[in-house]
Order: C-alpha cells, then structure tokens, then sequence
C-alpha cells in the first residue's frame, strides 16, 4: 500500500521519511535529510521554511527573467505569465494585466470544454469514422473479389470461343488433308496399273525377239503410243493460314475495360455536427465587361500555342522550329530550336517548371532541362500532337495513329504508360480522328479536350469516364469550332471558338456561363491562364498575345 495514503505526509524526494519542511520557490515537500541536497541545487534562489509556516499553497511558475521570483500575474498582451518585478520595469506598460489565478481558472473552464469535447464528441467520432473504414475495407475486398471472378469468367468464356475456332479450324485441316491425300492415293494407283502394263509389255516384247516363231512379231500390237499419253497431274493449291495480327488496344477493349482507380483526398468529406456556422471564402465572380490589360507583341508570323512560364514570363509557338519566351513588356528572354529543327506541335510546363514540347515529324515528346532538349517519349504507329501537363507532374499526350483511323489520350509518368483514354462506355470512340486536339487538365482532375475535328468538348474524369460533352451554346451563329482550352483556379473551362472569334467559359459541368467577345479577337487559338487567373489569348495571325481579365 502507498505510505501517502496514511495520515503520515512523506518528503515528496526520498518519499520513506515524514516531510518537515517546504521550498516555496519549487513547491517542493522535504525533509530533514533532503533539505541540503535540496539547497545543493544552486541555480535557484530557493526559499525552505518550516511546512507548517509555507505561505501559499498555489503552484505559482518561476519567472524566465527573475528567477528568484514567482508569476503571479498574466499579461493578456504578451500571452505571458510575469511577475511584480516584470510590473514596475515598465515592459508591460499599458498591457492589460490579470491574476493569474483567475487566469488559471478561465482556462481551466476552457480545458474542462475541451476535456469534454474530446470524450463526448471528437474521440467517439473518429471511433466512427474508423468503424467505417473497417466496413469500406471489408466492401472492397469482396469488390475486388467480384471484379477477379468477372475478369476470370471472361477469360474462361474468350479460351472457350478460341478453343471451339481451333478445334474448327483443325477439323477443316484434317478435312482438307484428307482429300489432297485421296487424290494422290487414286493417282498413285493408276500409276502403279500404267507401270505393270508397261513391264507385261516389256516381257512379251522380249518374249517375242527370242522368239522363232515367224507368226508373233507380225501379230504385235504396240502400246508405246498408249503409254505416252500420260494421264492428268494432280495439281494442289495448298490452304494457308493468315493469323490477323493482334492489336492490343483493341483487343483489351474487345475483352472489356477496367475503370481506373481513382482515389482522392475529399476536404471535408467528414462532417461533425455542430452548433456553429462554418464560413467559407467567397468564390471569384466574372466580370461583366472582360477587359484587355496587356498586349505582348511577339516575332511570330502565326501563333498557335501559349504557356504560362509564370505570372511575368510566356512560351509561345508560332509556325516554326523556335519556341520563344517572353516576358509582359515583349521582351523576347530565351529561345529554344527543337531537337529534330522541325516544328513543334504544342509545349506545356511541368510542375517543376520544366518546358515539355511534342515533336510529330518525329514522334516524340520531349523536354528541356537546363538548356539541354531530351526525348522522354518515342512511339510507334502513332504520332504526338497536343500535350498538358497536370498537378500531379504527369504529362497528358493526345496522338492518332498513322493511318489517322484512331485517336488517343495517354497519360504518362516519365516514359512509362499509366493510363490510355479511347473509348467510351459503349467501346465507341471518345475522340476523332483529326489531330487537332489541344488538351488541359482542370483543378477537379478532370481531362478537357477541345476536339477540333468533331466539334465538341470532350471531358472526361481521373478514370477515363464520359462526364459530357459540349457542342456550343444554342445563341452562337457559326457551328462550334474548338481550338486551344485552358482551366483556373475556379474549375471553370475557357476555350477558343475559332469560326465565332470568341471563347466560351463553362462551369466543371459544362453549364455555359458565358463568352468572351468584347476584346477584340480577331484570329484567337492558344489559351492557358496565370495563377491569378489572368487569361492569356494567342491571335493566330496578330503576332501577339492577349493578357485579359475576366474574374
């Protein structure tokens, strides 16, 4: 049993003796043999008097400035606790000043509300949401078991359909083998009964020059004519088997496609009830009137694409092999020649801030690390054209295939293939097959194509899945003609509309918002936004770029 728990007080150091004494400077309990071990501690001035003339009971804490002194005052201002000394050297003049006593019991009130919010609220809450986890965990493995025996029963239904064609095809063969080896055989026969003639022949023909009898040389009928009227060849033309060549693509799309994983961070996917009101920063509104706040001139004869280096710097890509950054004041600060000396297609910058352009005469995507160009992509059968770059520093590369009868999104991480966009849900083709395709990622993760070729905008989610499509707003005059697109920070959708000089602005559901059409677009083409949500426009044919605010 604890000694402290009968009517005896023990020394709060050796805790065997009776307690005799107190240091009201540690608020320590001691006694008589460890009171001088106590006092041995000499960087504090301590004060030891008999317990039963101790002065206070409350633990006041030590002054960090004089530390022979207690803190019996809290400065409101400081945040501190202090001491009288602390007072009257003026530091704390004008601060409000309390006890910290009362102090003490304030915030104990406050620690009591929070001891019960943690017990009664906070810790049974997480408890839940763990509880729900351990159901979600439980919920995916029997998911990912269905989707296994699925995957397998489709394997075992696509080796049954190879199994029956096989075995089919080796009936035919054996069918086939069949009757070419007849009419050899029946050939053959003939063969053989042509030959024994011809020795019977040899034989009387022998039989008759030995022979003295004048009667049988006369008499002989030749059948050399007979034997020189050779009968028919077989002739075979034999079959041959012409395996197609398996296309990947379609046959993984032909099998079925599994959705990609997608797993993303919800803020505020827990909610706890609570009594009070949350507020949340205003979202950035449009501006009535867009307006034109600076025009970069560049030395570009035509103007396709545009990128945010940062807020003050631009790459442009005109019709040719240099790629050019500019600063606002039309400062022309750097050019890049492609590797190959052919013109790029489209440039992006990474997250780190590094230039990526694709290459279609050669088939590459490239990169530009100081100043050094190097391939970070090489195909085969199909070729680069339009590129973005997402939050996540992987790179998004529309193509179309050689024979430009298909047309791709991929998604890469380096050179390595993380994800191929094709196909809707019904393994029909999401894109067309012209390669005008300019492509950004918006701030929901989802991928935004303007496809040119077929008019619309394509959008798909982080899996790859349909989400719509945009074919322009009933009010325009000229059918929709999808050029450059580009996402801000409000998730919102911008792209050109080249045969209405204009650029529509859509919500991330592809609700029409509005046009920008006031600012005097003449040929606009490229689009991409700053972090301030500025909108930078290429004028194809103006040799310059727009910087418009619209928020």
């Amino acid at each position: 049993m604890d000694p402290r728990a009968q009517d005896i007080l023990l020394c709060d150091l050796c805790q065997t003796a009776a307690l005799q004494s107190h240091c009201e400077l540690c608020h320590v309990n001691l006694c008589i043999g460890c009171v001088g071990k106590h006092l041995s501690d000499s960087s504090k001035r301590h004060k030891v008097v008999l317990y039963n003339y101790r002065t206070s009971t409350h633990n006041y804490p030590t002054c960090t400035i004089h530390t022979e002194k207690h803190c019996e005052l809290y400065c409101e201002k400081c945040d501190i606790p202090i001491c009288l000394i602390c007072i009257s050297s003026g530091k704390h003049k004008g601060h409000d000043i309390s006890d910290i006593r009362q102090k003490r019991n304030y915030k104990a009130k406050d620690l009591q509300e929070e001891l019960q919010e943690l017990e009664n609220r906070i810790d049974p809450f997480y408890k839940e949401i763990k509880s729900e986890l351990n159901s979600e965990k439980i919920s995916a493995e029997i998911h990912y078991e269905k989707l296994t025996t699925a995957v397998a029963k489709q394997g075992e239904d696509w080796h049954k359909e190879i199994n029956t064609i096989v075995k089919k095809q080796k009936s035919e063969i054996d069918e086939m083998k069949s009757k070419h080896l007849d009419a050899l055989n029946k050939q053959e026969k003939e063969i053989e009964k042509i030959i024994s003639d011809v020795n019977q022949s040899i034989l009387d023909l022998k039989k008759i020059l030995d022979s003295s009898d004048v009667s049988l040389k006369p008499a002989y009928k030749s059948r050399n004519a007979q034997f020189k009227c050779f009968p028919p060849k077989v002739k075979v033309s034999l079959p041959s088997f012409s395996p197609f060549h398996i296309n990947t693509d379609q046959l993984h799309a032909m099998f079925g496609s599994l959705s990609a994983l997608s797993i993303t961070m919800e803020e505020g996917g827990y909610t706890m009830i609570t009594t009070e009101a949350v507020s949340c920063p205003p979202a950035k509104t449009l501006l009535v009137e867009p307006e034109i706040t600076t025009i970069i001139r560049t030395f570009s004869l035509f103007l396709y694409s545009v990128t945010c280096q940062s807020d003050e710097e631009i790459w442009t890509r005109g019709e040719d092999k240099i790629m050019k950054l500019y600063n606002l004041q039309s400062r022309l600060l750097k050019s890049i020649q492609t590797k190959s000396g052919k013109e790029p297609c489209d440039m992006a910058v990474t997250t780190t801030g590094d230039l990526v352009y694709t290459d279609p005469n050669t088939r590459t995507v490239n990169i530009v690390k100081n100043k050094r160009i190097q391939e970070v992509i090489k195909l085969q059968g199909w070729k680069p054209y339009y590129v973005c770059s997402t939050s996540s520093n992987d790179i998004l590369v529309t193509m179309v295939s050689d024979d430009y009868r298909q047309s791709k999104v991929v998604r890469y991480s380096g050179s390595t293939v993380k994800q191929t966009i094709q196909f809707d849900s019904e393994s029909k083709p999401l894109y067309s097959f012209n390669h005008i395709k300019y492509i950004s990622e918006n701030r929901n993760l989802d991928i935004c194509v303007a496809d040119h070729g077929s008019g619309e905008l394509v959008v798909v989610n982080q899996a790859g899945k349909l989400r719509f499509k945009y074919i322009g707003h009933p009010c325009i005059f000229n059918s929709f003609n999808p050029v450059g697109i580009t996402t801000d920070s409000q998730s919102q959708i911008l792209t050109v509309d080249l045969r209405n000089k204009c650029i529509h602005i859509l919500d991330q559901d592809g609700q029409f918002l509005r046009y920008i059409d006031n600012c005097n677009l003449q040929n606009p083409w490229g689009l991409c936004v700053d972090t301030r949500d500025n909108l930078f426009v290429a004028e194809r044919s103006e040799k310059k770029v727009m910087k418009i605010k619209y928020m």
